[in-house]
């Protein structure tokens, strides 16, 4: 029992530093801010990362392309690893570090929003990705833990939660990513 209660109020405290970090609930407005523009101009919305932080990427861009809170047409979201034959591929015939990348160059375009989860702010196929659309034009959006590793300066906007532990970092990532979708969704939609 009292290990249960130690990652609980591990989890809250992580929280709790987000809550009174000003500077990063003000890159969360601006995040917001970014992805209505981005739809508002017909641009798309891309998520990518490894593991656990695939799942994350692939859920957010679910509650985009299908819904969060409203009833709404569907948004311009996708999880860019969904594609099983295209990753097998390009990991064999390239390098598992080119993935993510390859695709930012063939189906990203500027004004687009790209956005990155990697708990250590350093896995090479985020961080190439982010380079190829920073050529691009592409907003992008990073999610690491607190260091923020290569991706701090390879994104437009970094949510670095103040964590090294890697279940902490992927809790925060995703109530972040909530945040995110529901104000987009309400300000895009008008319904905040």
């Amino acid at each position: 029992m009292e290990k249960i209660t130690s990652i609980i109020r591990d989890s809250i405290q992580v929280k709790q530093l987000l809550l009174q970090d000003t500077s990063l609930l003000e890159r969360l407005t601006s995040a917001v801010d970014h992805t209505v523009n981005a739809l508002h101009n017909g641009n798309r919305l891309w998520f990518c990362g490894n593991g656990g932080s695939a799942a994350d990427a692939q859920h957010l861009a679910a509650e985009f392309s299908g819904r969060f809170y409203l009833d709404r047409r569907a948004l311009p979201a996708e999880a860019l690893h969904c594609n099983t034959s295209y990753l097998t591929a390009v990991a064999n015939d390239y390098s598992y570090d080119d993935v993510y990348a390859r695709l930012v160059e063939g189906v990203c375009s500027p004004g687009d929003i790209l956005f990155g989860f990697s708990t250590s702010g350093n896995s090479k196929n985020i961080s190439k990705a982010f380079a190829s659309a920073l050529e691009r034009k592409i907003i992008t959006i990073g999610f690491t833990g607190e260091s923020g590793g290569a991706l701090k300066e390879l994104s437009t906007i970094l949510f670095n939660v103040p964590s090294t532990t890697t279940p902490r970092i992927q809790e925060a990532h995703i109530m972040l990513g909530h945040i995110i979708c529901q104000l987009a969704e309400e300000t895009f939609f008008h319904a905040g």
